[in-house]
């Protein structure tokens, strides 16, 4: 049964954070993670090897900011291809013959003009080489995440489908409001998740933000918006800062439970964003397998 089969049958989960994992191994805040793919890979390796043996499906690459746009502001866009192709190739040697992984592209960090200076077609371009390189290096389907611009998640949809016919998840992140869900860019929850959806992505949801309580809300509209896989991946809680520590307060049995709540409401893909862990998914595996 391929990925897209598992989805609809059986459902996927993914993993937790790459970031504050790393951070607990000793990346200092504020460097770039894609680093360590060449300067730590055994570190990053374990990460997915734990996150796989907790019950993941799904490891996402180390790769969020590995475009040429985001490496270039740590001086690694020279080496993109090779931290791609690592950060693949680490992910995989966890995963082994039955479980897969997910190439992860991340925001560019700029403003598309007018707003900013980008324009759409460097943006485009951007996502189409951080695609190429990731599936060249094997990976078995792509994921944009934490987008906070619907038109920059469109360009990179529109990157990914010049070089890649992998399955393609995209997710936004959103703030809620007395509104309704809108990202900061005033982006609609239910517009965008249907503009994306006819954009030809194999799934769509949201990330980061919101701990997973807000995300059983924002699930159920999701799921009343499209009819194709909805992913959800919540952080744990919003974070709190305690001198130089950020904490997020969510337990991994609290986030289960939610989680239990967002499967309930039809969605196919579940995992956890910031503050989550293996313990994270270890608890939402007991819980919906």
């Amino acid at each position: 049964m391929n990925l897209l089969e598992t989805c609809k049958k059986h459902g996927l989960i993914f993993d937790g954070a790459m970031g504050s994992m790393l951070i607990r191994s000793g990346l200092v805040g504020g460097g770039a993670s894609e680093s360590w793919n060449l300067e730590k890979p055994e570190v990053v390796q374990s990460i997915h090897q734990a996150y796989f043996d907790a019950g993941s499906d799904i490891a996402t690459s180390n790769t969020f900011g590995g475009s040429r746009l985001k490496l270039k502001k740590a001086g690694l866009d020279d080496r993109c291809k090779e931290i791609n192709r690592i950060a693949v190739h680490l992910a995989k040697q966890a995963a082994g013959q039955k479980k897969w992984v997910a190439g992860d592209m991340g925001p560019t960090g700029e403003l598309l003009f007018p707003s900013g200076t980008l324009t759409e077609e460097a943006a485009i371009d951007n996502f189409a080489v951080q695609a190429t390189c990731l599936t060249e290096a094997g990976a078995d389907l792509l994921i944009v995440e934490t987008m906070y611009d619907l038109d920059e998640a469109l360009a990179a949809v529109k990157g990914i489908q010049r070089v890649s016919s992998l399955p393609l998840f995209v997710t936004l992140t959103f703030q809620q409001t007395p509104s309704g869900f809108v990202t900061v860019m005033g982006n609609w929850l239910a517009n965008s998740m249907k503009t994306l959806a006819d954009a030809g992505v194999s799934a769509v949801g949201a990330n980061c933000s919101l701990g997973s309580d807000t995300m059983v809300i924002l699930a159920r509209q999701i799921r009343e918006a499209v009819t194709i896989p909805v992913i959800i991946q919540p952080n744990a809680g919003i974070p709190k800062v305690h001198g130089n520590e950020t904490i997020y307060p969510e337990t991994p049995e609290q986030f289960a439970d939610n989680i239990v709540k967002i499967k309930a409401e039809g969605i196919e893909i579940v995992g956890g964003c910031c503050g989550t862990s293996p313990e994270h998914i270890t608890r939402i595996c007991e819980r919906i397998r």
